[in-house]
């Protein structure tokens, strides 16, 4: 995908904050930006896999993108590496807020403890990294919040409810944020991955018979897999889409 993607010179040495950006989709995003020549700032809580990106990434390209471990649920922690990274880099210019958890889940068995705790991770997290880095993006004078949706929301899918609602509140925390920050030259845009098929979902949710209905289901009859995300990133990243705000972008194949 590299040596055939579309290179945005506007990311040439900006920074980059992505969360989750150590495995599956984010792992993608990190090697996409970082191959722009974007400064790439990743947060994970998967230790093994985020230090075997690093070392991948440094001997392809003989730079390394920055790690932290970090478990988003911990606000403070999150808002502190955020700081650093503006202090120690410089301002950050896009925030990627990809990091999630789908585990399913059934509705009957969902108590208070649970649904909080789901909402700190997929939902609670977006809120929190916009309002840090947006400090940096005022006075840099723009830049570029980039939620993750999901197409669950649009499908209607069952069997994860309160994954589903805070990927469509995501949306919400955009449109909103949009508006807030539209004065500041800040867009604020939600992607939206279909049935994207990275080593978690085949391991724990996606059989053969699944993968097939989900084909039949898409217009276009292939696999998508984490690297067919990253390109609508690095556009809504770049100054190409410098008129594009409160939108969102789905990148599913055709599936919903």
């Amino acid at each position: 995908m590299n040596q055939h993607s579309a290179h945005y010179a506007s990311l040439a040495q900006r920074v980059v904050f992505i969360t989750g950006g150590g495995s599956g989709i984010g792992a993608s995003l990190t090697r996409a930006f970082h191959h722009q020549g974007a400064r790439v700032v990743f947060v994970d809580i998967n230790d093994t896999a985020s230090q075997a990106l690093v070392e991948e990434l440094s001997a392809e390209t003989g730079r390394s993108p920055l790690y932290r471990y970090c478990d988003i649920r911990d606000v403070a922690s999150l808002q502190r590496i955020i700081a650093d990274t503006g202090q120690r880099l410089g301002p950050i210019h896009a925030l990627v807020n990809n990091a999630a958890n789908d585990d399913r889940h059934a509705w009957q068995d969902v108590d208070v403890a649970y649904w909080d705790e789901r909402m700190s991770i997929n939902l609670r997290p977006m809120f929190f990294a916009a309002q840090a880095v947006a400090k940096q993006m005022i006075e840099a004078g723009g830049g570029s919040i980039i939620n993750f949706g999901s197409v669950s929301v649009q499908m209607a899918l069952g069997g994860l409810p309160a994954y589903v609602t805070a990927k469509a509140a995501a949306h919400g925390l955009t449109r909103s944020l949009a508006r807030e920050l539209g004065q500041h030259n800040i867009r604020v845009n939600t992607l939206v991955p279909g049935s994207v098929m990275t080593e978690r979902q085949l391991e724990r949710w996606i059989g053969p018979n699944d993968e097939a209905a989900i084909q039949e289901r898409q217009c276009l009859k292939f696999r998508l897999e984490p690297e067919h995300i990253a390109p609508a990133a690095l556009f809504l990243a770049s100054t190409e889409s410098c008129a594009i705000s409160g939108q969102e972008l789905a990148v599913d194949g055709g599936w919903a």
